[in-house]
């Protein structure tokens, strides 16, 4: 068996603020019981272009152009202290705007579901194709735009629109007349996912110097539902995202377990990689269309810009042991069990102490704790408060029960294990996996050591049991590739074999 390793992590944003009116649920809910209402009239005056999306300080540690504790150095409100020399391109990833969305949705439309009227597609096809992760050849796939005239006889039909600046610039047909679980809506959701993911992947393989043909399984683990009528969930968008990323020795899966589900993928794929089973797994997961304002009105009703404008994407990749790159931990593995309880000591005991305390490490021993990362900016103003905070205190609380720290401390704790929340609030995206790329440039850097990835979810949701869930695995200093150590030793012995040979033969010798 070798160590699994996370060789590269990848995050992308796409600022989506048409798609905020149209495949939000908290808009369109709202568009079909009060199409009228003083919430939808304001929502598009709180929408952020793309410079100050770009610019907006929690979206740049995403990316990776900064580390999410340098968010404590910039003052709050961040919507209003934006970071002037911010870029779209990201040391781990990129922002990018709603047209390539939309060019790449159309790249990814392997049954013709997607029209793009024809000057737009043509001008979003010119700006991906400077992409440097795109070739001539798969920009080459995308089909010519359609007349207006057309796009609007399908939207007649009941296709679902494709806005951008206020605008309709083309639309999503329904994939079968009569089947629920491939409407127009869904499939724009479905498209939109498969796109997303399609683009991390995309980042992971060029900012890391990744071959595509060395990957050999894609775990995906975004919380929508890919089927038909017979099998609403049944998958399989990890295939799908590794035919359009080029990812040609592939096979792959999808994992879903809520918000928890990206955590459980990594825990997975560090286990398909220990057991020699597969050499290198990517996990990825592309946004949640229907998150997009999901706080909407509570942003719009305390004048603060609605700051869930982006679709979140990521992908991760495990390999065997490089002897550089931080070690997955299979042996330090929180879960939440059955029998557990729902408390939240429970939950945190479980998934946090539980199996620390299995391997004789303290709450102290953990660099940094990546739980639910989502930015408080955006839970504030809906009353949820700042989750990564709560959690970080109930860390504390049960490290200061220990006594791994004291009382006192919890303060000091908090700030010096935790973090800032900086995720958007796509559902899965926030839980944990976030910090994973940030966590891997840190421990190579040497600022720590150890990194626990948390990941939380609520079962509940699908009204199938009112479980809770979470899971949790831990990232480590590489101590160095066990294989070349072994080599030495092997060296040493053959030296000490051939001495004492020697040393018989002139024996024999002496003797006679």
């Amino acid at each position: 068996m070798t160590t699994p390793v996370v060789k590269g992590a990848a995050y992308v944003l796409v600022h989506t603020p048409d798609m905020v009116m149209h495949y939000g649920t908290t808009c369109s809910s709202e568009h079909e019981a009060n199409p009228n209402s003083e919430f939808l009239k304001k929502v598009p005056s709180h929408l952020r272009t793309f410079e100050e999306a770009v610019k907006y300080a929690p979206n740049q540690a995403y990316i990776g152009n900064i580390l999410p504790d340098e968010l404590n150095n910039i003052p709050r409100p961040w919507y209003k202290n934006l970071m002037e020399d911010a870029k779209a391109d990201g040391k781990m990833g990129e922002m990018l705007s709603q047209d390539e969305l939309y060019i790449v949705m159309k790249l990814c439309d392997a049954f013709d579901l997607v029209m793009l009227e024809k000057s737009f597609s043509d001008a979003a096809k010119e700006k991906i194709s400077k992409k440097p992760y795109f070739t001539e050849a798969e920009i080459a796939k995308i089909k010519d735009g359609f007349d207006i005239s057309e796009i609007e006889s399908k939207l007649a039909e009941g296709a679902e629109p494709l806005h951008y600046n206020g605008k309709v610039v083309g639309c999503v047909k329904a994939a079968h007349a009569t089947d629920k679980s491939l409407t127009a809506h869904i499939m724009a959701e479905n498209i939109a996912t498969k796109a997303t993911a399609v683009i991390a992947t995309k980042n992971l393989l060029y900012k890391n110097n990744i071959s595509p043909d060395s990957i050999e399984y894609v775990i995906e683990c975004s919380e929508e539902a890919c089927g038909d009528m017979n099998q609403r969930g049944g998958g399989n968008f990890a295939k799908a995202i590794a035919e359009v990323a080029g990812l040609v020795s592939a096979t792959g899966s999808d994992t879903r377990g809520f918000c928890a589900a990206p955590t459980h993928a990594l825990i997975n794929a560090a286990a398909m990689v220990k057991s020699g089973l597969y050499k290198s797994v990517a996990v990825v997961a592309g946004g949640a269309t229907a998150k997009l304002g999901m706080n909407g009105r509570d942003h719009v009703n305390k004048d603060v810009p609605i700051l869930e404008d982006c679709l979140g994407a990521f992908a991760i990749l495990v390999t065997e042991d490089d002897g550089v790159n931080p070690v997955l931990r299979t042996d330090i593995v929180g879960r939440h069990t059955v029998g557990t309880g729902s408390s939240p000591q429970a939950v945190m005991e479980s998934i946090i102490t539980k199996p620390l305390d299995k391997n004789g490490l303290k709450i102290t021993d953990i660099d940094k704790y990546s739980v639910e990362m989502q930015n408080p900016e955006i839970t504030e103003p809906a009353g949820a408060g700042d989750v990564p905070l709560a959690n970080y205190k109930m860390i504390a609380a049960l490290g200061a029960k220990r006594g791994d720290i004291d009382k006192a401390n919890m303060p000091t704790f908090i700030k010096e294990h935790g973090m800032p929340g900086f995720a958007p609030t796509q559902g899965h995206i926030p839980s944990g996996v976030p910090f994973v790329g940030a966590a891997r440039s840190m421990i190579l850097d040497g600022k720590i050591n150890r990194a626990m990835i948390v990941g939380k979810g609520s079962l509940f949701l699908g009204r199938m049991t009112n479980l809770f869930d979470g899971v949790s695995i831990v990232m480590e200093k590489n101590p160095g590739k066990a294989e070349e150590m072994g080599a030495v030793s092997k060296e040493e012995i053959k030296g000490m074999v051939a001495e004492t040979m020697k040393e018989f033969a002139a024996f024999l010798l002496n003797r006679k």
